[in-house]
């Protein structure tokens, strides 16, 4: 058996190598390793893709929420509604911009924001909503849109984890996560479902004026060279980055199917088990599962983390500190949040290896080892 990585890139690489190869070796020849022919041809091939009406690329997914957040012009003390439970960089650049974070809870079986702790969360002050995609599991858009809509707040989604995702509205309409807010942002980190070989980010919007705004601020807030608009600063996706990525772009329904079939495996060998939930899939998306992200109830959580590494199956803990118990948040009160639900998951969440790359025996492995476990030490 292969060694079972969290992410196996290299045997994804394996499989791709020629197109990779390449696509970097023409970046290399051209010299054209900014802002070259292989970003503009990613741009339109992912807008395409998304059906979305603008794609602009940046230099990594912190950035493009950073630049999304000043584009829409928010002022220090502006309030946005986050998630608690989500990785750190969602809320990161809420704080760096003096906006204050508004922490609130998500659905215990979607792990997504929930849309009447929203509701409940606006004051005066609020501005604008971050819904996070957490592990390939898009929140319930729809619901979100209308509390945006009825009080006026911008919609900023997190799609880091679940691009490609399909969300589907009552009215039969069907949009990529990322293209309903008023912006999308993602993340090309190499372990993402469309990842590159270091760091890259894009922007999504329908908006034409927000188009224009955000490519000026990730050029240090220029449109045309030497002559600065606005405040800005410097992200772009290198061409290198961007020719990994257009060979992977037409790939990723068949690795998100791919993963879905990993996915299905292990639902099928944790079903019914009393102390084990597997992932919910939402009936108003597909979930691409970025992570697969158990809850457990009655085990010893790290003692599985632990008994797992022993036997050569690596498992991680997303996220075992939340948002607002980070001391880097006490100073927006972080710590007076009563947030119930989020230190429930926090102690109870695992999850397993999910990649492309998965096989039977692999995955009879990691199963087999997850209810020896379980069934033996709970």
């Amino acid at each position: 058996m292969r060694p079972i990585q969290m992410v196996d890139l290299k045997q994804q690489y394996a499989k791709i190598k020629q197109g990779v190869d390449a696509g970097i070796q023409e970046v290399l020849d051209n010299a054209a390793f900014i802002n070259g022919k292989a970003v503009t041809d990613f741009t339109a091939g992912l807008t395409k893709y998304l059906g979305a009406k603008h794609v602009i690329p940046c230099a990594n997914g912190t950035d493009a929420l950073q630049i999304a957040m000043m584009a829409l012009k928010l002022q220090p003390g502006d309030e946005v509604i986050t998630p608690s439970f989500t990785y750190i960089a969602t809320v990161e650049v809420v704080a760096l911009l003096k906006l204050k974070p508004v922490f609130v809870e998500v659905d215990p079986k979607t792990f997504c924001i929930d849309p009447a702790a929203i509701e409940k969360a606006i004051t005066p002050k609020t501005k604008a909503i971050v819904p996070v995609h957490l592990y390939g599991q898009s929140a319930d858009m729809e619901a979100i849109m209308e509390i945006a809509s009825r009080h006026g707040l911008y919609v900023i989604e997190d799609t880091a984890q679940a691009i490609g995702s399909a969300v589907k509205f009552k009215d039969g309409t069907v949009k990529k996560a990322g293209t309903i807010g008023t912006i999308g942002a993602t993340s090309f980190f190499p372990s993402k479902n469309l990842g590159c070989y270091g760091d890259g980010g894009a922007i999504f919007t329908n908006d034409d004026a927000l188009a224009s705004q955000m490519k000026m601020i990730a050029n240090h807030g220029q449109s045309k060279r030497y002559y600065h608009e606005v405040v800005g600063c410097n992200s772009r996706l290198d061409s290198i980055q961007a020719a990994v990525l257009n060979v992977k772009l037409p790939l990723l329904d068949t690795y998100i199917a791919a993963r879905q079939a990993a996915a299905d495996y292990y639902d099928k060998a944790f079903a019914n088990h009393p102390k084990i939930t597997t992932p919910a899939r939402a009936s108003y998306s597909d979930h691409v599962f970025h992570q697969y992200t158990l809850l457990l109830e009655g085990v010893d959580r790290d003692g599985l983390n632990q008994y797992l590494a022993d036997k050569g199956i690596p498992s991680m803990i997303y996220y075992p500190v939340p948002a607002h118990r980070q001391q880097m948040f006490e100073a927006f009160g972080g710590s007076s949040y009563i947030l119930e639900t989020t230190d429930w998951l926090t102690e109870r969440v695992i999850s397993l290896p999910m990649h492309t790359e998965l096989d039977e025996e692999q995955l009879l492995f990691i199963t087999s080892n997850v209810l020896e476990f379980i069934n033996k030490h709970s």
